[in-house]
Parts: C-alpha cells; structure tokens; sequence
C-alpha cells in the first residue's frame, strides 16, 4: 500500500497534535515513528487507522481519499495500541477467530497459519486461556499474532518494544515484521527506543510538537549526523536545545 500524508493537521481542543505533516511512504516499507511524549506518534497512527479524523489536510491509500467511513480501505489494515482491546472472557483462539470473521479473511490456510504463529509465540498452551487472564506481554503477543494472521496490507503498531513482550517474543516480531515487508506490506510503528529504530526501520519520522522534524532514511541521517552521535540521537540532541532555548526566551 502507498501512503500520502498531504499537511495533515489534528488538534485537541486549541492543543495541535500533528501540524502539517506531509510524507510518502511506499509498499514494502518499515517506518520508525519517534518522537517524545506529546509529540504526536499515537495521534499520527490513529488517524491512518481512521479511529480519529483529520482536522485539514488528506490522507491517501494508493491515490484513493481515506476517510474514517472508508470500510474497504479500512480493512486493508490494522492498528495494534500499546494497550490492545478484546474481550476479558474470550480466549486466545476465539478472540483471534473473531477478528478473522470481521476482517472476512478466513480463507484457505489461515487457521495453520494461525497455529504456526501461536507456537512462534509460545502461546499455543495457552490458546484456550481467557485473554483476560494472560499478563501483559501474552496479551500483547496473542493481540500481535491477530495482526500477523489476518496479515493486512498496511500495519500500525504503536510502541511494539514497549509492550513487556519477552526477548524471543521480540525477535519473533521483528522476523515477521520483516518477512511481510518483504512481501510489499507497509508497517509503521511507533517507539522512544532509538537503537530500536536505528536497527530496525528503512526510514524513520521524527516528530516533534506534532511537527515532522525528519522523515529519511537511516544512510542520510548518519551522513547529516557526520559521526558526532548516532544519528537519531543527533537530531534529538538539536530538538532539546531548540525546546530549552526557547523556554529561556
């Protein structure tokens, strides 16, 4: 899927959460969101997810207008919060069929699939367990396996390395992430972990105030960043001084 953000605005109440943010992103795509707190990360993915609409500007999917009411386009992705919703009853394999049914992805090979990814995960002992009784990184792993199955042309993550996923649960995303981004899905994710994103992200955005500071590549972040710090950690340095210089002002 190709994403166009045309000067994207968003605000909350007279606080603006994205101020202009234009970007492209093509198919096949890994993109690390970053940014501090505030720095509207979560407000960006929930507006490609459709959960909140924009206040000015256009988002396109493959030249197409997306707007919340967009069921077609809607469904061509899915958005993953740091705190992901089901129901506390169902357990694991009926809140994953229950999203099959909705998406209407169940089609041949889906359910091996969908066992392959619980033993990835090391949840298939637990598939019948009430997802309410799992803790918060089985949740999140059984939520993450969900995305994975349905497997959606565009995935929005938010904050995946903060979810209290264990390492090999870790890994596992990231080979999955990758594999599907191979196979012309586009994922963006959200994260405040810089070597997170400096390992793991073709390109990166950087937000800050709701404005995008950068939206490039990993090479010409370190060519910008001339060796002094790793390059992300470069650009945040400048954003702090800009932030305390101008409170002193």
């Amino acid at each position: 899927m190709r994403i166009e953000l045309q000067s994207v605005c968003k605000s909350y109440g007279r606080a603006p959460a994205l101020d202009r943010v234009s970007a492209e992103i093509g198919p096949g795509q890994v993109v690390a969101v970053l940014g501090a707190n505030g720095a509207g990360k979560s407000t960006l993915l929930r507006c490609l997810a459709g959960l909140v609409g924009v206040d000015r500007g256009l988002i396109l999917f493959d030249d197409e207008p997306f707007r919340r009411d967009r069921l077609d386009l809607r469904r061509r992705l899915l958005f993953l919060p740091d705190f992901p919703l089901a129901y506390a009853h169902h357990s694991v394999i009926r809140h994953l069929g229950m999203l099959l049914r909705v998406y209407e992805a169940e089609a041949d090979g889906v359910e091996q699939r969908a066992v392959g990814l619980l033993r990835e995960f090391d949840l298939l002992p637990l598939a019948e367990r009430p997802m309410g009784s799992l803790s918060r990184g089985q949740f999140y792993k059984a939520s993450l396996i969900a995305l994975m199955t349905l497997d959606p042309e565009l995935w929005l993550l938010d904050e995946p390395f903060a979810s209290g996923m264990d390492p090999h649960g870790i890994h596992a995303f990231r080979d999955e992430a990758a594999a599907a981004a191979r196979r012309g899905r586009t994922i963006l994710y959200t994260t405040q972990i810089l070597d997170v994103a400096e390992r793991f992200a073709d390109r990166v955005i950087v937000l800050h105030e709701g404005e995008m500071r950068a939206f490039e590549t990993l090479t010409t972040l370190r060519e910008q960043a001339r060796g002094t710090a790793g390059p992300l950690e470069h650009i945040f340095r400048e954003l702090r001084a800009e932030a305390v210089a101008r409170n002193d002002a």
